[in-house]
């Protein structure tokens, strides 16, 4: 098995935030941009200066993501709301589920066709009422798979025609069929994560279209071949990684989002860097983030 990891996982910034989440690169910004779900803020992190930002948000904030008109979309328990960096003012363009008060989005991506997909989840973490939506031409939020408790993701291949998405609790991984027009078939079960070995969260695929996916208590990120065999785990020294993002100028820099919630002081004692971001450095890198550019 031939390893990709070039550097160990360092923390970079030292937030001891209950749930980071959502980190994207942003090209023409040339930073990171990630959130925290509970506290809840917008983050914004340049290596190349050192420089971070943070943005309140009014209400939990699952991701955030740019938009071709310069700005951003963010994913608040509200709905998707369009978030100016220049006033921090938070703009609602659209709620997929005024029918689920107890839902919030959860994570998102944008597949090269420029369309936002994101997903929705039952907040308590318990009932079966989360999907992943595609954000339509229209503006109107398309349901495209089952309804489960959590989900993460999803992630689209590099060539645009695979869509991954993850069942948290159930501990799967699928995958879809994505068509030009956004439709998703032959949904198949891509991989699955015994429950002793950590819950798959957020998933990210690099250029080679190999996925990797943090574990939330699992103490790692494992990185899948494009058929689902398990190539590689890098180990992190805490146990809750929710998603990776490539990074740098050429996005050969992983960084890594984690969470410090639900600890006892026995656990923060052994995890002084809980709810910080890291990153380390890698072989392969991943594919060029896309923006926004449908249904907004």
């Amino acid at each position: 098995m031939t390893s990709v990891q070039r550097t160990e996982p360092v923390s970079v910034w030292d937030l001891s935030a209950p749930l980071l989440e959502g980190p994207v690169w942003v090209d023409r910004d040339r930073a990171l941009w990630f959130v925290c779900i509970k506290t809840p803020r917008i983050h914004r992190y340049d290596p190349a200066s050192g420089e971070r930002r943070s943005w309140a948000a009014p209400g939990q904030c699952g991701f955030v993501l740019p938009s071709a008109d310069g700005t951003f979309i963010a994913g608040l328990q509200a709905g998707l709301h369009r978030f100016d960096p220049a006033t921090g003012g938070f703009e609602l363009l659209l709620d997929p589920e005024p029918h689920l008060p107890g839902n919030r989005l959860n994570d998102a991506t944008v597949d090269p066709a420029g369309r936002l997909w994101f997903g929705t989840m039952d907040d308590s973490e318990r009932a079966a009422t989360g999907t992943i939506y595609r954000l339509a031409a229209d503006g109107s939020a398309v349901a495209s798979v089952p309804p489960v408790a959590i989900t993460n993701g999803p992630a689209i291949s590099p060539d645009g025609r695979t869509l991954y998405h993850v069942d948290t609790l159930g501990g799967s991984i699928h995958a879809c069929s994505l068509g030009e027009d956004g439709a998703l078939t032959d949904r198949r079960l891509f991989a699955t994560i015994p429950g002793g070995e950590g819950h798959p969260d957020g998933p990210t695929v690099d250029a080679e279209g190999c996925v990797w996916v943090g574990l939330y208590g699992g103490w790692g990120i494992r990185r899948y071949s494009p058929g689902g065999e398990l190539l590689e785990t890098i180990r992190m020294p805490v146990d809750a990684i929710t998603k990776i993002a490539f990074g740098g100028p050429d996005h050969r820099t992983v960084f890594a989002t984690t969470a410090n919630k639900h600890q006892d002081a026995d656990q923060a004692a052994a995890q002084p860097l809980a709810g910080n971001l890291f990153q380390f450095e890698v072989d392969v890198p991943g594919a060029a983030g896309m923006e926004i550019s449908v249904g907004i």
